[in-house]
């Protein structure tokens, strides 16, 4: 699906604008459209009561949802209808994180400590799975994963001896090999992935970035050889045993998104969203963040991005830099296809799909 012509023309006017630029017809029709759009999520009911924290958008029709209870949700009819289509035997897992090439092929992942942490992969629609992983280290304990293409894909554990441990597939998520440490830079005291929303790691090109919080500083670290080496750098987000960023979007491998916060009902988070303009070497605060805590972030169009949390969602035209609320309903997750196909997924089986 296309964007709407109103979105998209909102879009378009705000990357002719640029961040930064005050003046001019561009800028003006980048600050103009977007107080004409209304947008809100359109629900499209699952029929379950887990809360799915992993979500796949591949297109408008089709999309992958999965949580807790071993839910594993899928839809090829637009959310019309759902199938829950998990592994044999799984119900006491928790799949935090989906990734999806097409109705039929779809990686997940479970989180936990000892062997909870798992990896299945299916080619005909959750038909059948394949045990594709299964973690036999105590220590490690996986939060979510990425891909770079249809091959190659990564997911990420909380430190090991005091390293961040990356996981990489190079078959499409069949077989999986634990990637050596020794170019990770070390990782702080307390520091950990958060598996909220299945957006910890998130790759572009051959270049991916890794989010962080638990310890001293948020970070966000950054690979540029497909997991085989990184650097680190700090955001400006609160950071502590219940905050850090949640949730990283990036529109190509310059411009990037980054939202968080303090995840405890009720605790301010008032800056819960970051930016990049240089591939993640630094970092900025919104100037108008959201909120409050926000858990996923997903692109639009242009400069056009979505955020949501337990409170909420919010857009921005503004590449990230200032967001405004456009609805009230839960969600932990959002994901957006190349051609503006847009889902949220969050607690109690909640699934909706955005609409102008």
């Amino acid at each position: 699906m296309r964007l709407p012509r109103i979105l998209l023309a909102a879009a378009v006017a705000a990357s002719l604008a640029g961040p930064g630029v005050l003046g001019g017809p561009a800028a003006q029709a980048a600050s103009a459209g977007p107080d004409q759009i209304r947008l809100s999520w359109e629900a499209r009911p699952t029929g379950s009561t887990a809360r799915l924290r992993g979500l796949a958008a591949v297109s408008r029709d089709i999309a992958w949802a999965t949580g807790s209870a071993g839910a594993v949700l899928r839809t090829v009819d637009g959310g019309r209808s759902w199938h829950n289509v998990p592994p044999p035997g799984t119900g006491g897992l928790e799949f935090r994180d989906v990734e999806a090439f097409d109705a039929d092929n779809a990686v997940i992942l479970s989180i936990g400590a000892n062997d909870a942490s798992r990896v299945y992969r299916t080619h005909n629609g959750g038909k059948s799975w394949t045990l594709a992983f299964r973690n036999d280290d105590p220590k490690a304990f996986y939060d979510c994963m990425a891909f770079f293409d249809h091959k190659r894909g990564m997911a990420v554990s909380d430190p090991v001896e005091g390293r961040f441990r990356i996981l990489s597939t190079g078959d499409g998520g069949y077989s999986w090999r634990v990637m050596p440490s020794a170019g990770m830079p070390a990782a702080l005291d307390g520091e950990a992935a958060f598996a909220a929303s299945g957006q910890c790691l998130v790759t572009r090109d051959d270049q991916a970035w890794l989010a962080s919080g638990g310890g001293a500083s948020s970070r966000v670290f950054r690979s540029r050889d497909a997991g085989r080496t990184w650097s680190v750098s700090t955001a400006p987000l609160p950071s502590g045993a219940t905050q850090g960023i949640f949730g990283l979007a990036f529109r190509d491998v310059r411009h990037g998104v980054a939202v968080g916060g303090d995840y405890r009902p009720g605790v301010p988070s008032p800056n819960a969203a970051v930016t990049t303009g240089d591939a993640g070497r630094r970092w900025t605060a919104a100037d108008r963040p959201p909120p409050a805590y926000r858990s996923g972030v997903a692109w639009l169009s242009g400069y056009a991005a979505v955020a949501v949390g337990p409170t909420g969602s919010e857009v921005t035209f503004t590449g990230g830099r200032t967001w405004r609320p456009f609805d009230t309903t839960s969600f932990d997750t959002v994901g957006c296809t190349a051609h503006g196909a847009c889902w949220a997924s969050g607690e109690q089986g909640k699934a909706a799909r955005l609409r102008p």
